[in-house]
């Protein structure tokens, strides 16, 4: 593709810059504003390319017109599977140039999984990255899409992104941009059901929009700040952590296809990396990497960090590196943010979540919904604000589950806050693992190993991780005469669940602690050391 803007090209970013609309917080339309400013100035960079923000744009006109000549409506949905790659900045915005929304797919999952979602979500178009075909390629009877685009050459039964791209001449085939409302919705986020199907939750451009405006306030992002992200872009905190801020301030966003330690530290002292996001597990690694104590980090003003409680250690050990790491607390359903707790609190508030940004605000409740106020009492997490989802695809039951009726979203989190309004995450009501920043939910794990011949009872709890936050457990009770292996375990749920919702270790009890009704006793689970621990941390 030629690298030059055309004509035509540039005269609709300035355009675009003057026109004024009511319509300016749709994903497209702000990010053609901000590409007006300064089109020659550099927005992203993976793999040693750089796009400037004109040709950002170009590509993404480009790919408007391909979804679009492949049947992409408003309100059609558009899936994305690869690692992070520009293809997947260029496919959000594209689809949202022209009203559609953008379904990013967890590249970790199985085959079974991934169709499910796609299925769930009523995908028109998938496209996906090469490394990725021959997983769709294994389930590809079972989809419903129309389009399978894939990100590279000739592959057969698959259409080249690069190629409709390059035959989509903006000047003659460009369709015309869809106006979208801030309620409109922008993505489809899957997160793990609690009932064994994951769920969507719909973020809308408004979401997007506060989001983006609580981290530009918080961080102080402005054009001159050079953020990477090696976080996946399928999960909240690596879209919106971050990343849509620095486009929407006319900064630098620089993508890692995966994270790796040693190539974070190289990018932080070779591009004078400014912001980063990452979940502890990753600092963790990062920070035993041989080449952390004389790689230079001088440039970062800000590490954001969430997913799982940062251990205090490792807050201590980048402290000492005289590197600012800002704790926060969120959700899918929130579009990230929460609370924040900016590092000058991070010793006096050791272990609290901090406060609500400017566009987000927190209460908390108890069992009868009555508000709860009193300092060190604790209450469910409730969340309010233009950043808050208006609900889950197709799940009615789920989404009126979520709110308050007087429309406050329900965390299913415990937490009390001091006498200065600092929020402490301290339990949670959903039995939910957090492991290396990935969401991880019993249920679904409990229903695949249930299938297993050997098992007459299973339960799925967390156990805390010194690399991870969390790790997968799995409390097995075997059918008389028989004998369960963690080896066994995970050959009989490959395939079936994505390899970081496999148990790593494993439990063998005679039966499962129930209360009265027959429930488990996740809590007795978790607190007494029941029976021999097989496997490994």
């Amino acid at each position: 593709m030629d690298r030059t803007l055309t004509t035509a090209t540039t005269a609709k970013i300035a355009d675009a810059a003057t026109a004024g609309s009511a319509h300016a917080v749709g994903l497209a339309e702000w990010l053609t504003r901000r590409a007006a400013r300064a089109p020659h100035k550099p927005a992203l960079t993976c793999n040693g390319i750089t796009w400037n923000y004109g040709e950002l744009i170009e590509r993404i006109e480009r790919m408007s017109a391909v979804l679009a000549a492949g049947g992409v409506t408003p309100g059609a949905r558009v899936g994305y599977l690869g690692l992070n790659d520009p293809m997947f900045v260029v496919v959000l915005f594209a689809t949202a140039r022209i009203g559609a929304i953008c379904v990013p797919l967890n590249f970790r999952l199985s085959g079974q999984e991934l169709a499910f979602i796609i299925g769930d979500a009523g995908v028109h178009t998938l496209v996906v990255g090469e490394e990725h075909i021959a997983v769709i390629d294994a389930v590809r009877t079972d989809l419903a899409c129309h389009c399978f685009i894939h990100r590279g050459g000739a592959v057969p039964g698959w259409e080249s992104a690069d190629a409709l791209m390059a035959g989509a001449r903006a000047e003659r085939s460009l369709p015309v941009a869809v106006p979208v409302r801030a309620d409109d919705v922008a993505v489809i986020m899957y997160t793990s059901g609690t009932t064994g199907h994951p769920k969507g939750a719909m973020l809308t451009h408004g979401n997007f929009w506060a989001n983006n405006l609580n981290e530009m306030f918080l961080w102080d992002m402005v054009s001159t700040d050079v953020t990477l992200n090696f976080a996946p872009m399928f999960h909240v905190g690596g879209l919106l952590c971050g990343s849509m801020a620095t486009l929407l301030a006319g900064g630098h966003l620089m993508l890692q296809r995966a994270f790796d330690a040693e190539a974070v530290l190289h990018a932080v002292a070779a591009h004078r990396i400014t912001v980063s996001f990452a979940v502890p597990a990753m600092l963790l690694f990062i920070s035993q990497h041989a080449a952390f104590e004389a790689a230079d980090l001088s440039s970062l003003r800000l590490i954001a960090v969430g997913g799982a409680p940062m251990p205090e250690p490792l807050l201590r050990l980048y402290g000492a590196r005289n590197i600012p790491v800002h704790q926060g607390y969120g959700m899918t359903e929130t579009a990230s943010m929460i609370t924040f707790l900016h590092p000058d609190r991070s010793s006096d508030k050791l272990g609290s979540s901090g406060t609500p940004p400017l566009m987000t605000e927190i209460k908390l409740i108890d069992a009868s919904g009555e508000p709860v106020t009193a300092p060190g009492a604790t209450g469910e997490i409730c969340v309010r604000g233009a950043n808050v989802m208006p609900g889950y695809w197709n799940r009615p039951e789920a989404t009126q589950a979520s709110f308050t009726p007087d429309g406050w979203f329900r965390s299913g989190d415990i937490g009390y806050r001091d006498a200065e309004g600092f929020l402490y995450v301290c339990d949670r009501i959903k039995d939910m693992v957090i492991s290396g920043g990935e969401n991880i939910y019993p249920a679904e794990v409990e229903s695949v190993l249930y299938d297993h011949p050997d098992i007459a009872e299973v339960a799925v709890i967390g156990a805390p991780d010194a690399r991870w936050g969390e790790r997968v457990v799995a409390v097995v009770a075997p059918c008389p005469g028989k004998s369960i292996t963690l080896e066994g375990l995970h050959a009989f749920a490959e395939g079936k669940l994505a390899r970081y919702k496999l148990p790593k270790e494993l439990r063998i009890v005679d039966a499962l602690p129930r209360n009265s009704t027959g429930k488990v006793l996740k809590a007795t689970l978790r607190v007494h050391n029941v029976a021999t621990a097989t496997g490994s941390p």
